[in-house]
């Protein structure tokens, strides 16, 4: 593991928040304009993060034992209480190890069982080695590998947002 990605130190984000109230306030903190969250009846409401480097790289996770099918996949989870925001936080950092900051309001789309709110969001810190267990590897992908990692076709909508002129 390096000591810096794109100089920005690759360590443990010692202070992070530990329960749904903080979590909340973190979100709070650093909140962006979205628009309302409206999911289709019969799905489950969800929320991911693509986090990309000044680079252009794209940080993605490789679900333990290929959960879903997902070879690689953006970080996301089920809306548990939580606002959107503060879950994609939580799930940046579990999936990924990651500190991040929220940027803007990517796409909302269609999975397989869930509605997911994804936001772009820029890394502030963290360390991919304090990934959690839903997670076998973090990957920090070139823009350009991006289709060929990403096997399942629920990914699409989300690279057609990041493309340049979706995003």
């Amino acid at each position: 593991m390096p000591v810096t990605i794109n100089g920005l130190a690759a360590s443990t984000w010692s202070d992070r928040p530990h329960s749904p109230v903080e979590w909340e306030a973190l979100a709070a903190s650093q909140s962006i304009n979205e628009p309302p969250f409206e999911a289709p009846a019969n799905y489950k409401r969800a929320a991911g993060v693509v986090t990309r480097e000044p680079d252009g790289r794209v940080w993605l996770v490789a679900p333990s034992n290929a959960f879903g099918g997902y070879q690689a996949t953006f970080p996301k989870g089920t809306l548990d209480g939580k606002s959107s925001q503060a879950t994609a936080l939580v799930e940046t950092f579990e999936e990924c190890g990651l500190h991040v900051r929220l940027v803007r309001h990517l796409i909302d789309t269609k999975r397989s069982v869930s509605y997911t709110r994804y936001y772009l969001a820029e890394r502030l810190g963290g360390n991919p080695a304090d990934m959690g267990w839903e997670s076998q590897a973090v990957i920090l992908a070139p823009a350009s590998r991006l289709k060929a990692l990403l096997n399942n076709p629920n990914d699409l909508p989300i690279l057609q947002a990041l493309s340049p002129n979706g995003a």
